[in-house]
């Protein structure tokens, strides 16, 4: 016969078997995700796309707008200087965004780019971007950064207009680091 506090003990044990057994399942999840993703192409906003094809559609005019946000709690000023360009499709073209930290403090941001439609992002290929990096200003500093794309040719014809959109982040546990 199994006393209660034999019971008492077992349940624990079972439980605590289960937690560890969910923590390393937990641990083990990250590679796995890092692989599909790496797979699928998906969540590789931090580095340059490959183009593989290098020809220019001059038959095709893409009009690119460029939006640029930042969230409430990050005190910087950004915009792009251009607000919209007509490009071929396939050519090399360079896009430039000013921010400035309006604050008294260094302060630490990252870049996380969306497109529109959102199917465009798919044949919209950056091959240089301050979104790769955190980008940390000192107090009162500005800075003009790069974007440098390509549209790849195969986008569908009924594709005219792609938004660009840029939404920065402060980067926290960062203050006071030198970038």
């Amino acid at each position: 016969m199994v006393t209660q506090a034999q019971s008492n003990l077992l349940t624990m044990r079972k439980l605590v078997v289960i937690a560890v057994a969910m923590l390393g399942f937990g641990y083990a999840l990250v590679p796995f995700y890092q692989k599909i993703c790496e797979v699928t192409g998906i969540n590789s906003l931090f580095k340059p796309d490959e183009v593989k094809n290098t020809q220019v559609d001059a038959a095709r005019l893409v009009t690119m707008e460029f939006d640029s946000n930042l969230r409430s709690n990050l005190p910087w000023t950004f915009r792009a200087l251009q607000t919209s360009v007509r490009i071929h499709p396939g050519e090399l073209t360079t896009v430039i965004y000013e921010v400035r930290n309006n604050s008294g403090r260094a302060v630490t941001g990252q870049a996380i780019p969306s497109y529109g439609p959102q199917l465009a992002g798919r044949y919209f290929k950056k091959l240089d971007c301050f979104c790769f990096t955190q980008q940390t200003l000192q107090p009162g500093e500005a800075r003009q950064m790069p974007v440098v794309f390509a549209i790849d040719k195969d986008l569908p014809d009924d594709v005219n207009t792609i938004t660009l959109s840029y939404t920065f982040f402060e980067v926290e546990g960062t203050a006071g680091k030198a970038g």
